[in-house]
């Protein structure tokens, strides 16, 4: 693999707080990788130092040389927080970030590939806030770079804009360039990278495909049991299956999908009266509060549950002073 992206024992403290602590990793050619981590853990600092906007202790190579050393051509950057001039269109503001490059995309291939030939001339102040971070996409990889970083780039935007942003995605990442995100969203996590990296008070504490995690680190599936009467339920039940007594519900770990008639059977022949069994496998969310102790975001943006039954599942830091173009404001 082509180390495009590489931190080596990087260190860095504001004063008395140890933002990170010596992490490592490295990310090839063509690869997404996502970071994930609670508020606070370093993830911004990170960016920063990989984008070589703070100093930090330790080395940091981006295609082979120094952050700061590298053509400005070849990166493209997307912060969480960015806003172009409220009276430029789409239109205006691609074209625009496209003449700050030796080498650019056609604005107007970008602007339909994020999907904004209907808003494209629209005044940026006037355009929702899902097309807003729809532009802004478009600024960050109009210059076609080789390194691409994005901080929380769905922010907003609806389930059909998503799609097309993550498709995007995966065209530039099919195409060799190299993708680093951050986000809140579990399921553009899962959906987006390749491999994972979750930082927990400054230090890298588990690295790895999502697959690989959720099977070290995910635990068993479980089948959640919707019953009025939990104490019935977990006495039919407790001396064949492993039911979980620390939660107030019905919850068996454990339960493979073929096994969930049985557990019904179980039930029946008890005479528990239940509204439905739903079924889950463990998923990132799971690897994430086994690493931290902290839920990640909404559960049902990453279950994968089947239900039966009688009756039918930012980091705290200042944003980066980066524009969405890798141009200095």
């Amino acid at each position: 693999m082509d180390e495009v992206l590489v931190a080596d024992a990087v260190r860095k403290s504001y004063g008395d707080v140890r933002a990170l602590r010596g992490v490592s990793l490295s990310v090839g050619a063509g690869e997404v990788f996502g970071l994930i981590g609670p508020n606070g853990a370093g993830k911004t600092t990170l960016v920063r130092a990989l984008t070589g906007t703070t100093g930090v202790e330790g080395t940091v190579r981006v295609l082979g040389t120094a952050p700061g050393d590298v053509d400005a051509n070849r990166l493209g950057l997307l912060p969480q927080s960015f806003s172009p001039a409220a009276r430029l269109t789409p239109r205006e503001l691609l074209s625009y970030y496209a003449g700050l490059y030796d080498t650019a995309r056609d604005p107007e291939v970008v602007l339909d590939e994020v999907g904004l030939n209907d808003a494209a001339d629209t005044w940026y102040e006037k355009l929702s806030g899902g097309q807003k971070r729809r532009t802004c996409v478009g600024a960050a990889l109009v210059n076609d770079p080789d390194v691409l970083f994005l901080d929380e780039p769905t922010t907003g935007i609806d389930p059909a804009g998503r799609r097309a942003v993550w498709r995007l995605v995966d065209d530039l990442a099919d195409g060799g360039t190299t993708v680093f995100l951050t986000s809140h969203s579990m399921a553009e996590i899962e959906r987006l990278a390749d491999r994972v990296g979750l930082l927990r008070d400054g230090e890298l504490v588990a690295t790895g495909s999502p697959t690989e995690l959720v099977a070290e680190h995910g635990g068993e599936s479980t089948l959640t049991i919707d019953t009025a009467a939990p104490a019935a339920a977990r006495t039919a039940l407790e001396p064949a299956y492993a039911v979980d007594r620390s939660t107030d519900g019905v919850v068996v770990g454990g339960v493979a999908p073929r096994e969930i008639g049985d557990v019904a059977s179980v039930l029946d022949d008890a005479g528990v009266v239940y509204g439905s069994l739903a079924w889950s496998e463990p998923s990132l969310e799971d690897v994430y509060l086994s690493l931290t102790g902290e839920s990640f975001g909404p559960r049902a943006e990453s279950d994968q549950s089947t239900t039966t039954g009688r009756a039918e599942a930012a980091d705290g830091g200042d944003p980066l002073a980066v524009d969405a173009g890798g141009q200095s404001p």
